[in-house]
């Protein structure tokens, strides 16, 4: 069992300024206290499920890259990055350079974006949720390609890349892990057992369901689901304690799910840090 967490708020209080030294410090307890990844959201507003639109919100691979500078073991990922946003190539590119920079750390995590309401704002085309689904699975065929060295042209319905050069190359072997996130039975999950090293599922009644379905996917694209590594998403309340951690962890790992990813909006007010330490010591072998 893997424990990882994602910190999907930065309204720590403070100005703007009071942003980086906290975020930092974060990441730092994150990495001496022995938990595998540090993973935040991929949005340019904050969602409504956190807070006001208007609340701060990082742009998550260059926070990462901060990250990666305040830590030396940790893994660091999007969770998850929507495809629509940025250029294949360039995602790519931003993704390989912080593998590079961290020494191997990083993390692909993407799924098919679903936040209009940022996108239009930014003015960042919204296509409809087919053309998002075409477009997440050129992504993920690109971005196999180019870590797989091969820069030959590639001609897709959406994207043309007359030669994905990709220099440095990544450090992590064979390339950063790819996860995708979602429990979309029909597309989703369909994508993960097909490109995925890794899914990320939410906690929730479904899971054991959304499982059996990856199982079929897999079977049908010839792969063995013990390859994809299951991880869940577990919100943490500002009240959670010790034992509801430990008891969190042990369900999903009996629902068969091998890395929590603990969220937690509020860890900066809290010995969040501290408290999954102790999780680690009590369920990691």
């Amino acid at each position: 069992m893997r424990i990882g967490i994602q910190l999907p708020s930065f309204s720590y209080g403070g100005d703007a300024a009071d942003i980086g030294p906290m975020f930092g410090r974060l990441a730092r307890e994150a990495d001496q206290a022995g938990l595998d990844s540090l993973w935040v959201m991929d949005h340019f507003f904050q969602i409504r499920m956190v807070g006001a639109p208007e609340e701060p919100m990082l742009e998550s691979w260059s926070a990462l890259a901060f990250a990666a500078a305040q830590t030396q073991r940790i893994t660091l990922g999007t969770l998850v990055s929507g495809g629509h946003y940025r250029h294949p190539g360039v995602l790519v590119k931003t993704a390989t350079t912080l593998d590079v920079l961290s020494g191997g750390r990083a993390w692909l995590g993407i799924g098919a974006g679903w936040n209009e309401e940022e996108s239009r704002g930014l003015g960042v085309p919204f296509p409809s949720t087919a053309e998002r689904f075409e477009r997440l699975e050129e992504t993920l065929q690109i971005a196999l390609q180019m870590w797989a060295g091969d820069e030959s042209p590639y001609q897709g319905r959406h994207y043309q890349l007359e030669r994905p050069l990709n220099s440095p190359p990544a450090v992590r072997r064979p390339h950063p892990p790819v996860l995708i996130g979602g429990g979309g039975e029909k597309k989703t999950l369909r994508l993960v057992a097909k490109y995925a090293d890794a899914c990320n599922l939410f906690d929730s009644p479904e899971l054991p369901h959304k499982l059996d379905v990856l199982r079929e996917h897999c079977e049908r694209e010839g792969r063995d689901q013990a390859e994809i590594e299951k991880t869940a998403l577990h919100a943490l309340s500002a009240d959670a304690t010790l034992d509801h951690a430990v008891e969190a962890v042990g369900r999903l790992a009996g629902e068969g799910i091998e890395h929590v990813i603990f969220s937690w909006p509020t860890a900066h007010q809290h010995a969040a840090v501290s408290m999954l330490a102790d999780v680690v010591a009590q369920v990691v072998n």
